[in-house]
């Protein structure tokens, strides 16, 4: 589902990430792994994370002189499933709308949860509310909807829009998404 056959067969992560368009699947996927960016500049190297890395509409935090050099993805802990699914536009498949969860069972109840959007928004953004939403409750169909339902007051007040999907369409079905995201990532953490 990333990108293009083009662009997996050719692109890379570290230009992909730097080129930080909002269209693009792997901000959102990274930003709700909670990928770490390590950035060398001058022979000195910093790391930060995904809310510090990606900072507007194609534009991240990496200066003139600096190089992205790697991605750190933490590893998946026992009990967690991860989903990403995406309205793609037909011609670039590139995200109209992009939605990932992580989330994490123990006992049968959500212990944690992160979900990043993407796609709809200058760049991507996690989904704290849904995100509250979800920790510490049993993960049914019914807890899955009203959390996803609250993503739209995660959306900040620039929801992108264009002759393709209005910005009001996008944010009507953005808890749409997110709870497809949130269905297979719940079923992956069984």
């Amino acid at each position: 589902m990333i990108g293009d056959p083009a662009v997996r067969n050719r692109g890379t992560i570290g230009g992909n990430v730097a080129h930080a368009d909002p269209a693009s699947d792997l901000p959102t996927v990274l930003t709700a792994l909670g990928a770490r960016f390590v950035v060398s500049s001058a022979g000195q190297s910093k790391t930060s994370d995904a809310g510090s890395f990606f900072t507007g509409m194609m534009v991240t935090a990496l200066g003139d002189c600096d190089l992205l050099v790697a991605v750190e993805v933490p590893i998946r802990p026992k009990g967690q499933g991860q989903a990403y699914v995406k309205f793609s536009h037909p011609a670039s498949r590139y995200a109209v709308i992009g939605a990932a969860a992580a989330l994490t069972v123990s006992g049968g109840k959500c212990t944690a949860a992160a979900v990043a959007i993407g796609g709809l928004t200058p760049r991507a953004l996690r989904a704290s509310a849904v995100e509250k939403a979800l920790t510490g409750q049993t993960l049914s169909a019914d807890v899955l909807a009203k959390a996803a339902s609250q993503v739209t007051s995660d959306l900040s007040g620039e929801i992108l829009g264009d002759v393709f999907a209005s910005a009001n369409y996008r944010k009507a079905v953005a808890p749409v998404w997110v709870r497809r995201a949130l269905a297979a990532a719940a079923d992956r953490a069984k």
